[in-house]
């Protein structure tokens, strides 16, 4: 049990037997009346994503969640294989349970795997990651550092926007937090 005053993001609470996870929070308080917890939850298993409001010091049930730092090894199937640092323990993850960090992660690169009773929920990547531009349109005479973007093809397959220098070879950094935005070139 916590409180709601207690929240955090990333959290995981168990509501009427489901599991949400905690996206964003922020205590409000309105002109009159008791102070509320504005909530925005993410259901573990389906991805849905809702907007709850708490009244301030509410219990709530907590989940107990397992987070273990894992290498991605491949891809079986319709599965990936992970393996758990410390004892090499291979487990198989759905494509579904992975969900968009399959378009960030390469093999034999590590990611949180977060898990409740043994079911995994959730993959958790960097906040950033290093990619290699696989295949861009080269850019044209007169292109600046500042202005247009284009698109670019990443090595995991996902295509994101980028500035027009950026050449095919090159490696970036991707933000994962936001379905991958270019961040900057990464010095070699």
């Amino acid at each position: 049990m916590a409180s709601t005053n207690d929240l955090k993001n990333g959290m995981v609470l168990d509501l009427d037997g489901q599991l949400w996870q905690v996206l964003w929070f922020q205590h409000h308080k309105p002109g009159k009346g008791n102070t509320v917890v504005r909530t925005k939850l993410k259901h573990v298993l389906s991805g849905k994503i809702i907007d709850k409001t708490f009244n301030s010091d509410t219990k709530v049930d907590t989940a107990t969640v397992d987070r273990r730092e894992m290498q991605y090894l491949y891809m079986d199937g319709e599965d990936y294989v992970f393996m758990d640092n410390t004892s090499y323990e291979q487990f198989m993850i759905s494509t579904e349970t992975v969900g968009d960090a399959k378009d960030f992660m390469l093999e034999n690169q590590n990611a949180i795997v977060a898990t409740h009773e043994g079911n995994p929920l959730f993959i958790e990547l960097p906040a950033s990651v290093e990619l290699e531009v696989t295949y861009t349109e080269p850019g044209l005479q007169g292109d600046r550092s500042t202005g247009g973007t284009k698109p670019a093809t990443l090595e995991t397959g996902k295509e994101i926007q980028v500035p027009l220098f950026i050449t095919t070879g090159e490696k970036i950094k991707v933000d994962t937090r936001d379905g991958g935005s270019y961040l900057g070139r990464v010095s070699s």
